[in-house]
């Protein structure tokens, strides 16, 4: 009965020791930030722009911008064919790279816009000329012929 209660002293002394000494001794929390306020570096730029600089500085995108793909002009533009979809009219034209476009009422497009459609033709009224803005706006009209409707 000795030897019992013996192991178990010894036992309970040797998990005691583990439980005291096998743990790690933590820092205090503001030792910790003080350590970190140490290893801080500053940014300095040497004529570099800054990479943490807001680049539109306070300044608002203001309207819709069309970034990317071909400008479509009036002339590029073929008329393949009219549907009629939820009573209005969307004309389908072939672009310069040959991609179908759709386009209904008000559509722009870089020198005008779409004025009106109907069955067999659609009118674009053309506001500008290579860049620059006509006097009297143009209206242009496309039509399909007979024999592809």
């Amino acid at each position: 009965m000795k030897t019992i209660k013996l192991v178990f002293l010894l036992f309970g002394l040797l998990w005691l020791n583990l439980n005291l000494f096998g743990q790690e001794q933590k820092e205090p929390p503001g030792l910790a930030l003080t350590s970190l306020q140490t290893q801080l570096t500053i940014y300095n730029p040497e004529g570099r722009r800054d990479p943490f600089k807001n680049l539109l500085a306070g300044k608002e995108i203001k309207g819709k911008t069309i970034s990317g793909g071909p400008e479509l002009y009036i002339d590029d533009l073929k008329l393949i064919g009219i549907v009629k979809h939820k009573n209005q009219f969307v004309a389908i034209f072939s672009g310069p790279h040959g991609f179908p476009l759709y386009f209904r009422v008000g559509d722009k497009v870089s020198d005008g816009f779409v004025l009106s459609i109907n069955e067999s033709q659609v009118i674009f009224r053309k506001t500008n000329e290579r860049g620059l803005p006509l006097m009297r706006p143009k209206d242009i009209t496309k039509e399909i012929h007979p024999e592809e409707r």
